[in-house]
């Protein structure tokens, strides 16, 4: 075993250590400096993760470091950056006990990060639940707030639920391919399954159901609403990024690799999935008045569209809709990610997040409101921006794979979802203000906002670096289901 390898994890696991310590020893600190601190954090674990770009290591039989990897490391790195420093205000007005607070969000970083690394069951499992518990936690922060305290109680409740589904699946796995390696159930699962294709569906459906929770997808999405509006607002934020990155993360893991040799018999199970998932996230998503329970059944019907890549998968050709679906991945969460800051840095002058509230908000503070109009047009899939790049490479992928109906879905919910975007678009710049007052210019956040939406467009004008690096992870993940094909078909 290489520890070397796990350099990133050790600094992220040390700095939420100091930053607890900082915290409780040192009371001059401001809460807004821990901000940084912990920000610092995350950014060292991030550069540092990339000393493995085009590497590929094995520690034990448990974690794979690659490229697959490393994106993720990458990816999850930047999201805490992002959020870190976008709960600087918040922590500071609203919430106690910041050490904690920001050492939660590096924890759940790690557990992230193992779900893309994992090699097995177990770890992918152990994980799986770091990461969930870190966010119950930080779900229920605001202890003095009794929708965050009904919020995290529900989400651990439900999460817990899902956590024994999603092993009783991964133990009818084992019990049929003895073993929990994904290499070695990918080798058991290519060749004679007649005898044992009961238990293996009912394994697969289970873990599907259990997966389908952490990524929000219908008919196990109920948590999700009360969540995203009873949490602080950037934990909203934070769950709908980086829990929806890693849920996906292990979905393509698990999927592509050990179970792809089934995809045939799976792969309905989730465009069904993907179809009720898309349709009924966009539809009740119109009904909303609260932003923040408008944009979680947007989450859900985003994850519906995500499906269709897990459901694009066959033995044949797995990595164009692995790397459709990573773009499409990282696209929604660069976007979502600058909806939520603006949302913030909102939240933070005025305390409210009703819809309405936005009324005349282009007039009180301009740049704010065209950031959030771009957030939300990219969301919808409108061009020029990142969800439009992503949306046409992701829903052309699945309808290559025989998948146009879904393809045809996800269009037309696409449309659907216009719709109350612009309900948002049209408060912010036909709706008169109540106040007239502008609001002031928080520079950290702006500054935030500002990369964000760079971000957004550089996605949406100039996908083709991202998608270099999608390549680039796709290809270390499939590698090991080629060579588990090869060794079945005694090359």
């Amino acid at each position: 075993m290489d520890w070397s390898l796990l350099v990133p994890e050790y600094i992220l696991a040390g700095w939420a250590a100091m930053v607890v310590s900082l915290d409780l020893f040192w009371g001059r600190l401001r809460k807004e400096q821990l901000a940084y601190v912990a920000a610092a954090g995350a950014l060292t674990a991030t550069l540092v993760s990339l000393i493995w770009v085009n590497d590929s290591a094995s520690f034990g039989n448990l974690l794979q470091v690659d490229n697959y990897t490393t994106f993720f490391r990458v990816f999850f790195g930047l999201i805490a950056f992002v959020i870190c420093l976008a709960s600087a205000q918040y922590v500071k007005d609203r919430l106690l006990h910041p050490g904690e607070y920001y050492a939660l969000i590096l924890l759940t970083v790690i557990g992230g990060t193992y779900m893309a690394a994992a090699k097995e069951l177990l770890t992918a499992y152990i994980s799986l639940e770091l990461l969930s518990f870190s966010l119950y936690v930080l779900t229920s922060y605001a202890k003095f707030d009794l929708k965050s305290n009904e919020a995290g109680l529900k989400y651990m409740l439900l999460g817990a639920f899902s956590s024994a589904i999603f092993l009783y699946g991964m133990s009818l796995v084992y019990g049929v391919t003895k073993t929990t390696s994904f290499a070695g159930i990918a080798s058991a699962l290519s060749g004679d399954t007649s005898g044992i294709a009961f238990a293996l569906m009912l394994g697969i459906v289970l873990m599907i159901a259990g997966l389908g929770f952490k990524v929000a997808a219908v008919p196990f999405h109920m948590w999700t609403p009360d969540a995203y509006e009873g949490a602080p607002l950037p934990i909203t934020a934070f769950i709908s990024a980086i829990s929806k990155a890693a849920g996906f993360a292990l979905f393509l893991k698990l999927f592509g690799q050990a179970l792809l040799p089934m995809a045939d018999d799976w792969r309905w199970i989730i465009a069904g999935l993907s179809a009720a998932t898309m349709i009924l996230g966009n539809l009740v998503a119109i009904q909303q008045h609260n932003i923040k329970r408008l944009l979680a059944y947007s989450s859900i019907g985003q994850a519906g569209f995500m499906l269709m890549g897990i459901a694009a998968l066959t033995p044949h050709g797995p990595s164009d809709p692995a790397s459709a679906l990573l773009l499409y991945l990282v696209g929604y969460v660069i976007t979502n990610l600058a909806a939520f800051v603006c949302v913030i840095v909102y939240y933070n002058q005025t305390g409210k997040d009703e819809i309405a509230d936005f009324g005349g908000l282009a007039e009180r503070a301009p740049f704010l409101a065209l950031c959030l109009t771009i957030a939300l047009f990219s969301l919808a899939g409108m061009p020029l921006f990142a969800g439009f790049a992503t949306k046409f490479i992701l829903f052309q992928t699945a309808a290559q794979q025989d998948l146009l109906w879904l393809s045809s879905i996800a269009v037309f919910m696409s449309f659907v979802s216009l719709y109350y975007y612009l309900g948002i678009i049209k408060q912010m710049y036909l709706v008169e203000p109540t106040e007239k007052a502008r609001l002031p210019v928080p520079r950290m956040e702006y500054a935030v906002v500002a990369v964000l939406i760079v971000g957004v467009l550089l996605v949406g004008l100039y996908p083709q670096p991202l998608f270099n690096g999608v390549e680039n992870a796709t290809s270390a993940l499939f590698q090991i289901t080629q060579a588990a094909a090869a060794a079945s078909a005694g090359l």
